[in-house]
């Protein structure tokens, strides 16, 4: 009874360590480990600059003319194939109205598949190459497809994952009256 109510006791104060430690992270400023700002809705999203697939040159960052959609995707990944259709469908709809950057997680991708992906797929936007993970890294990604909506401000507005293709449509509709 005595070595029950030691454990009891035991894990009764792990567990409030546990509290006081989570209770003091919350606490504090919104830095990650890394040292870097986390991603809030309403915060700058974090800025980029990386090649296209086309050899262009891309920034994200701050105020722009129009609000953007920054898209992570891989050629390897199922879902990122059966959303394709719809990123298609509302860029064409849409176009002169938002920015759509299909960024590849090119670090874990071949490059050779990636070209065929974006040629089935009948891509028209910009197809961004983050050969090293920084951007993906920035944007605290944890899988693919996940896209972000980023106000005229530069501001993050929505973290987004598939959608079938009116729910998209009604998200992209937002961001452009945003």
């Amino acid at each position: 009874m005595k070595r029950n109510l030691l454990i009891f006791g035991f894990a009764l104060a792990l567990a409030g360590l546990a509290l006081v430690q989570n209770g003091r992270m919350n606490r504090e400023s919104s830095v990650s480990a890394a040292g870097r700002p986390e991603l809030k809705v309403a915060a700058p999203a974090p800025a980029f600059t990386l090649k296209g697939l086309d050899g262009g040159e891309y920034q994200v960052g701050g105020a722009r003319d129009k609000p953007l959609m920054v898209n992570f995707w891989a050629s390897w990944c199922g879902p990122c194939r059966e959303e394709a259709p719809a990123l298609k469908q509302v860029y064409d709809r849409y176009k002169g109205q938002f920015d759509l950057y299909a960024v590849n997680v090119t670090r874990g991708d071949d490059l050779g598949a990636v070209r065929r992906f974006v040629k089935q797929a009948e891509f028209s936007f910009p197809v961004l190459l983050d050969t090293n993970g920084e951007v993906a890294d920035a944007y605290r990604l944890l899988f693919v497809p996940t896209s972000f909506l980023i106000d005229r401000q530069g501001r993050l507005k929505e973290v987004i994952h598939v959608l079938p293709p009116d729910q998209l449509e009604d998200k992209i509709k937002r961001l452009i009256a945003s």
